[in-house]
Parts: C-alpha cells; structure tokens; sequence
C-alpha cells in the first residue's frame, strides 16, 4: 500500500513538474517584460529606476552620473525607410548606448520612442568625456537592408550629462538635470552634448517640442 501511494506520488510529481516548469517560465518572462523595452531589449523606464534604487542603496553617498539621450530629428527616418527599419535603428543605437553603459559599469535605457538614458557609477571627473563618447558611437553609420537593398542611415544624438547625489530622487532632480542639460545641447547646435551646470534652466518651453508625458507627470505631481 505504501509502496503504491509512493509510486503514485512520483508520477504525479512528474507529471506536474513540466507545468511548474512553464509557469516558472512564464512568470519570468513576465517579470522581464515589466523591465524591458520590446523593441531594443534595453531597460525600459521602470527598470532604470529599479536600477537607480540598486544603486543607491548600494552606495548611498556615492554620487551618480546620469546621461539623457535625444535622437535628432529622427522621424525622417521612419518616414523613409519605415518603422520596422526604424525600430532596427534605435535597437543599433540602443546596443551602442548600452555597451558604454556596460564598460562604465552602468545601466542605460530607452524611456521613450526616440529618447535612452544611462546611470552610471562615478568613476571620473571627465564627464564631458563620457558624453562625447555617446555623441561619437551614436553618429556612426546603421547599415540596414530595406526591401533587398542595403542601406546606411546615419542618426546624430543631443546629449545632456549630471550629476547627482544616489539618494535624490532620479526623475524628479537627477534625470531633471540632465534633461536641462540634454536641451541645451539641442539650442547649441545638436550632434553635441552639454554638462549639466548649477544655475542652469530649461530653454523656453516655445523653443522646444512641447511637454513630455515625464513633464506632464511631475507638474501633476507637483499639485497634487
């Protein structure tokens, strides 16, 4: 009797074992996709702030470098080659963002369409160095192939660089810092970048694109 009651469990546990399997499956590609971007397979918003928690409570009075990255002018290329080889551009220029990221010993993300961001530890006080960085891999040539015919698309990026203290909120000082700095490079001229300065403003909100769902956020935020 015990022997078959064993021999029943094993089986059951067998046969169960391949459901917990995809489940477990499942529940980690889920947990995956909460912090990751479909398109380039970068950290998506959330996974960055996750990353920027990490970071602080791992050291919490080291300061922290973060970088704002803006694509110039990027729908023509939408336009012209389409979104699919559009979306192979940013996922070309996210994989170049993300290795910077990775040799700084950072993380890097696409927040949104055509903007990424990178956290970085501070391992120099160079950070005009880490920008122009970003500006120079970005701007080299994606080859593409658009119905059978190779293709080479060249995109500039608007870099904006700070930083910021681990334990200040990320949105709100930290990523706000290098958004300011980000627009600067844009007024400057674009394909540039600009170190983000105490004193510093937000151009003209006439000069720029208009609010951004982040802006749009912490304004409602705000008054709340």
């Amino acid at each position: 009797m015990i022997a078959t009651t064993m021999v029943a469990f094993t089986l059951g546990g067998l046969t169960m074992w391949p459901l917990v399997r995809r489940l477990r499956n499942r529940l980690t590609d889920a947990t995956w996709q909460l912090e990751h971007d479909p398109v380039t397979g970068m950290l998506n918003r959330g996974g960055l702030l996750a990353a920027h928690a990490t970071l602080a409570k791992a050291a919490s009075s080291q300061p922290v470098v973060v970088v704002l990255i803006d694509l110039d002018d990027f729908k023509p290329v939408n336009d012209t080659h389409g979104h699919d080889r559009g979306d192979d551009v940013l996922a070309a220029v996210g994989g170049r963002i993300a290795d910077i990221a990775a040799l700084q010993g950072g993380a890097a993300a696409r927040l949104s369409g055509d903007e990424f961001a990178a956290l970085l530890p501070v391992r120099t006080a160079d950070l005009a160095r880490i920008a122009d960085t970003f500006v120079t891999l970005i701007a080299q040539p994606v080859d593409l192939t658009t119905d059978g015919t190779p293709v080479t698309v060249t995109v500039t990026a608007s870099v904006g660089i700070a930083l910021a203290e681990s334990t200040d909120p990320f949105e709100g000082v930290a990523l706000r810092r290098a958004d300011i700095a980000m627009y600067h490079a844009k007024h400057h001229g674009r394909n540039r970048h600009a170190v983000y300065e105490p004193g510093m403003a937000m151009p003209d909100v006439r000069r720029r694109r208009g609010p951004r769902l982040r802006d749009r956020r912490l304004s409602n935020e705000a008054t709340a």
